[in-house]
């Protein structure tokens, strides 16, 4: 099975670019009720702590109104188009240029390639959109009546003044950044060995192009993400809690005090893995929508994401 080579070029870099941001935005967007009660729930705010994701909507938007689901969604999205962007472009730079360094596991048709070019891509967008991130997740912990921060620049100000300036908007960044290793990495490898697996052996899954390459049709493309999205956020789903409560300020000292803090105050399942159910209701619709909406993307800006199969 062989997939069309493309070269590095200032415009395939453009449209990567484009087509990330629209798929990150996209994907966030679809799930922002969710992401807003999951960080409710992770970070044990005292008004949803005993609740659960329904009841906890549903107080939601009794206490405040329908928009308030979306609270913190114009810092996402601020956020949400360069992170994409930059994961879904620096995704296919390293995919390009890691088989150069002429290592076997890194070569142009393993997979593991992918999971390190995956990991790489990760690290790249979360550190460049971090201090978004951080105040986003403020603005989202906000209820009514408790209103800290009137908008995204204030909550960078406020942030920058009172917490040490940027160690304030970077607070958490450490254990994001070991999370998002098998949480990128993952995300990219299920996907595109999923992809490969079901182009080759499941007939369902295939469209046929003019060229005589085959792509994923959109079912297929949101299972392959669905799944992807379900293992890989298993994997770093713990340091995904201790990265929230050390970005809204619950917790002094570093990462390994802050896991070790959650896991004596809460346990495993109450406090490393709280939420965890909210999480694969987003996690997999989220993932899901991504990657199918970056490869229609693609397709649409003239970048073939098909594979040919050797008869």
């Amino acid at each position: 099975m062989d997939q069309k080579e493309l070269k590095l070029t200032p415009e395939f870099v453009a449209k990567s670019f484009i087509a990330g941001g629209v798929a990150g935005m996209c994907a966030k967007t679809s799930v922002a009720p969710l992401d807003r009660i999951k960080i409710l729930l992770q970070a044990q705010s005292v008004h949803y702590k005993d609740l659960g994701v329904v009841t906890g909507l549903q107080k939601i938007v009794q206490q405040e109104n329908m928009l308030a689901l979306f609270r913190g969604n114009g810092a996402q999205m601020v956020r949400i188009f360069p992170y994409g962007a930059l994961q879904f472009t620096s995704f296919e730079v390293f995919k390009k240029l890691l088989p150069q360094l002429k290592v076997s596991f890194l070569s142009k048709e393993s997979h593991s390639m992918k999971f390190v070019a995956g990991s790489l891509a990760g690290l790249v967008s979360v550190t460049a959109t971090f201090p978004l991130d951080t105040i986003r997740a403020r603005l989202a912990f906000q209820v009514a009546g408790e209103k800290k921060y009137n908008g995204i620049i204030h909550a960078a100000a406020v942030i920058f003044k009172t917490e040490g300036g940027m160690t304030g908007l970077y607070r958490g960044l450490v254990p994001t950044l070991i999370g998002i290793i098998p949480y990128a990495g993952l995300s990219f490898y299920c996907f595109e060995l999923l992809k490969v697996q079901l182009l080759k052996h499941c007939f369902w899954a295939r469209t046929p192009e003019s060229s005589g390459e085959v792509q994923l049709t959109i079912p297929a493309k949101l299972l392959c993400g669905g799944l992807a999205g379900a293992f890989s956020q298993t994997a770093s789903y713990p340091l995904d809690v201790t990265r929230r409560r050390m970005q809204l300020g619950q917790f002094e000292g570093g990462m390994v005090n802050a896991l070790v803090s959650t896991y004596k105050e809460d346990g495993v399942i109450r406090g490393l893995f709280r939420g965890m159910s909210i999480n694969y209701m987003r996690a997999i619709p989220m993932t899901a929508v991504s990657f199918s909406i970056y490869e229609m993307m693609k397709q649409l800006l003239g970048l073939q994401t098909g594979v040919k199969i050797s008869s």
